[in-house]
């Protein structure tokens, strides 16, 4: 996506300009919806996390993860602190028993609901001299970039993952002092030379954990 190689009405050119205006305008958004939020103990992450569960339906992290995005770990976290807030809540899932079902208590899609009607008056005064087809296009063209990017990333992992990819961890190795003599040889003799019987004698086994902290290990 080079500037240099069209000019200023380039498609290229266009969608760079898209781009350079999407990272302050997601900051604008995003203290807009902080203010919205205040007093609620809530993020624009978290509201984010409620409005996909709301739109989506039960989910689970790892689901909710893929759907915002994310790693997992973050998202997890927003479930914690939103379950907290009584606002989520963990219901069996069928298809995967240590996996559950994230969704909303209906506190949570009262507070989520309210959420969205006080955000929708606020977008209505902000395009009130937007066209409706404008809107319809600009969403067709970042929902475009979006799966173009995600593609184009699929590929960059697919051709550069197994030299990034980590293997297991290895043991940490020990350093040993190279052998340049005979010496240590003659300190294991002077040790066995200075060997007590009782020190030879052998030390009584110790009884297997059958107590709680061996079954938990």
């Amino acid at each position: 996506m080079s500037v240099t190689e069209g000019g200023a009405d380039s498609a290229e050119h266009l969608a760079y300009e898209v781009i350079r205006r999407l990272w302050p305008l997601h900051r604008t958004v995003v203290r807009a919806v902080e203010r919205e939020l205040a007093g609620t103990g809530l993020t624009a992450g978290q509201r984010a996390l409620l409005d996909t569960l709301r739109t989506h339906g039960p989910r689970t992290v790892p689901e909710l993860a893929r759907a915002l995005e994310l790693d997992r770990q973050p998202v997890q976290r927003w479930v914690n602190h939103a379950t907290g807030l009584g606002l989520l809540e963990a219901a069996p899932n069928p298809a995967h028993r240590r996996s559950p079902l994230i969704r909303l208590t209906p506190e949570g899609a009262e507070v989520t609901s309210a959420l969205q009607r006080s955000e929708a008056a606020g977008l209505r005064r902000v395009l009130a001299g937007v066209p409706a087809a404008d809107v319809a296009t600009a969403l067709h063209v970042l929902d475009r970039l979006g799966e173009d990017f995600r593609a184009l990333a699929r590929d960059d992992e697919a051709r550069s993952g197994p030299s990034r990819t980590a293997g297991p961890p290895r043991e940490p190795r020990t350093l040993q002092a190279p052998q340049t003599s005979q010496e240590p040889r003659k300190t294991r003799k002077t040790r066995k030379s200075r060997t007590s019987p009782a020190e030879r004698a052998p030390h009584p086994t110790a009884a297997p954990h059958t107590g709680r902290h061996g079954a938990e290990a």
